[in-house]
């Protein structure tokens, strides 16, 4: 298995959680990374992206200045701090490694996925 997710979890609303990934294919830390997750009987969703060296994030609108992407090249691992969580968070988080430098919103830009980690939010 190429990516590992863990640090999904069930928190109460308010709550934080800190979901790391790692890439064993040790090139992709020349790739830029994203989280997606997706919740039940609805697509996935992009929610934060990080370019190849760490200096360029993106997020969804429904998580800025919630969350925060960072990545550890040396490591080849990936986080996404969670804070504020909220009920409507509640999703199957999946990370993935893209094909180039740069962070997009498309999962086809992104041909490696991890197995995804179950974040639960209650109220």
């Amino acid at each position: 298995v190429q990516l590992q997710a863990c640090g999904g979890g069930l928190v109460q609303e308010g709550g934080s959680l800190r979901l790391s990934c790692r890439d064993s294919k040790r090139t992709s830390s020349n790739n830029a990374r994203a989280w997606f997750r997706q919740a039940p009987g609805k697509e996935r969703e992009f929610v934060a992206g990080i370019g190849w060296s760490g200096g360029s994030t993106s997020y969804a609108d429904s998580v800025k200045g919630r969350f925060t992407i960072s990545r550890d090249r040396l490591k080849n691992t990936m986080y996404l701090q969670m804070n504020s969580l909220k009920p409507e968070d509640t999703a199957v988080y999946y990370c993935a490694t893209a094909r180039g430098i740069w962070a997009t919103v498309q999962s086809r830009d992104y041909p490696y996925w991890g197995q995804g980690t179950q974040v639960t939010v209650s109220s």
